[in-house]
């Protein structure tokens, strides 16, 4: 797979987009999309507090018409330390992002 474009900022951290409010997420339900995660474009939208359409508008035009946009609703942007592990939890629509050195890990 080739890189991700991401955007960083200037403590090394790593721009994440999530949507945390309930109805559909914007990673969860575009699993096959890893980029939307990181999209510069998304990015500067929802920084500038650009407005929902938008936000969609700028979706369907980089990731194609099988993106899922109804996770633009409230989309957020995490700020990541770059090469930190995280995941995105979903529980029916909303996104949480847990981050590897945050869980408790078992071996057996």
């Amino acid at each position: 797979m080739p890189e991700l474009k991401k955007v960083t900022n200037e403590k090394g951290e790593v721009a994440v987009l999530y949507s945390p409010g309930f109805g559909a997420g914007w990673f969860s339900w575009n699993g096959e999309c890893p980029e939307c995660l990181f999209a510069p474009e998304i990015v500067a939208l929802v920084e500038q507090g650009a407005s929902e359409p938008d936000i969609i508008s700028a979706a369907a035009a980089l990731f194609g018409p099988g993106f899922c946009v109804l996770g633009a609703d409230g989309l957020r942007v995490s700020w990541i330390p770059a090469g930190l592990l995280f995941r995105i939890d979903e529980y029916d629509g909303s996104e949480t992002i847990v981050l590897c050195e945050e869980e408790d890990w078992i071996a057996a």
